[in-house]
C-alpha cells in the first residue's frame, strides 16, 4: 500500500544557537547519566533540557494572551490538523519591516479562491534565511510582519491558525495587536515556521503536535504538512 502523501517537516531544530524574543539563550541540555556510567547490562544516555516555552517553531495557545482562555492541553486534537493556505509575499518583505495587507489576501484569492474556513494560513515571507544567523533573524526585533487589517480579513474568514517564518506576526511598537485579535477569538499562532517554500499555496494539510503540557500558554511543536503524493495519484488503492 502507497502512503498516499508526501510529508514536509515544517519544524525548525533547536539548539543552543536559536533566535529568541529576548534576545537570550533560550535552550540548554546537558546530560545527566552517560553510558560509561551507566551500570546496568543496557547501557544508556539520559539529558536534561531547560528552555522557553515559545521558542523555536513553536504555537501561541489563546491563554497566552487571554486569561481563563484555552491552554495547550485544552486543545482537542481534531483542531490540530486542517487545511493549509500558504501566502507568498517574499517579494513585498525584501522590505524588512514589510506589512502584510488585506491587498495580499485579496489578491491571493482571485488567484485561489476564498480562504477556507477553519484552514491554516501560513505567510512565507522569505526571513527564514536568516534562521542560522540569530542575530539577523531577530534583527532588534525587525521583520516582517502582519497588519491588522489583514489580520482582521482572516477572522472574519473563520480561519483557525495564521502561522508565519518570523518571531511574531506581531511588533513591539504596534502593541501586539495581532496577539491580542487573534487570541481573543479562540484561534492559534504559530511562530518561526519552516520551509514553506515546499508547500504549495493550496491543497497541503499541515498537522500540530505540541507537548501537551497542563496548562501552559506556548509549546514547541513538530510542525508537519501533508501534501497527496503523486505516486498515490497514479496507483489508487
Amino acid at each position: 500500500m502507497i502512503f498516499p502523501y508526501k510529508l514536509i517537516d515544517l519544524t525548525h531544530t533547536i539548539d543552543e544557537h536559536v533566535s529568541t524574543w529576548n534576545g537570550s539563550c533560550g535552550f540548554t541540555q546537558h546530560t545527566t547519566l552517560d553510558y560509561q556510567e551507566c551500570d546496568s547490562s543496557v547501557k544508556f544516555r539520559m539529558m536534561n533540557f531547560s528552555m522557553n516555552a515559545g521558542i523555536g517553531t513553536h504555537i501561541d495557545a489563546p491563554s497566552h494572551c487571554i486569561p481563563g482562555a484555552p491552554a495547550i492541553h485544552d486543545l482537542p486534537i481534531q483542531n490540530l490538523c486542517m487545511p493549509c493556505i500558504v501566502i507568498d509575499v517574499s517579494k513585498q518583505a525584501a522590505r524588512e519591516n514589510y506589512l502584510v495587507t488585506q491587498r495580499d489576501i485579496i489578491a491571493f484569492e482571485n488567484k485561489y479562491g476564498t480562504i477556507p474556513q477553519d484552514s491554516c494560513v501560513m505567510i512565507k515571507s522569505g526571513w527564514e534565511r536568516f534562521w542560522s544567523e540569530p542575530e539577523k533573524y531577530r534583527n532588534n526585533l525587525v521583520f516582517p510582519s502582519i497588519s491588522l487589517d489583514a489580520a482582521n480579513l482572516l477572522v472574519q474568514r473563520n480561519v483557525y491558525a495564521l502561522g508565519i517564518d518570523t518571531l511574531s506576526p506581531d511588533l513591539p511598537n504596534n502593541g501586539f495587536q495581532i496577539h491580542q485579535l487573534w487570541l481573543e477569538q479562540n484561534k492559534i499562532l504559530i511562530e518561526n515556521v519552516a520551509h514553506l517554500y515546499e508547500l504549495p499555496p493550496v491543497g497541503s494539510f499541515v498537522m500540530l503536535c505540541p507537548l501537551k503540557i497542563r496548562n501552559a500558554t506556548e509549546s514547541p511543536i513538530r510542525l508537519i504538512a501533508f501534501i497527496q503524493s503523486s505516486e498515490a495519484i497514479k496507483n489508487p488503492v
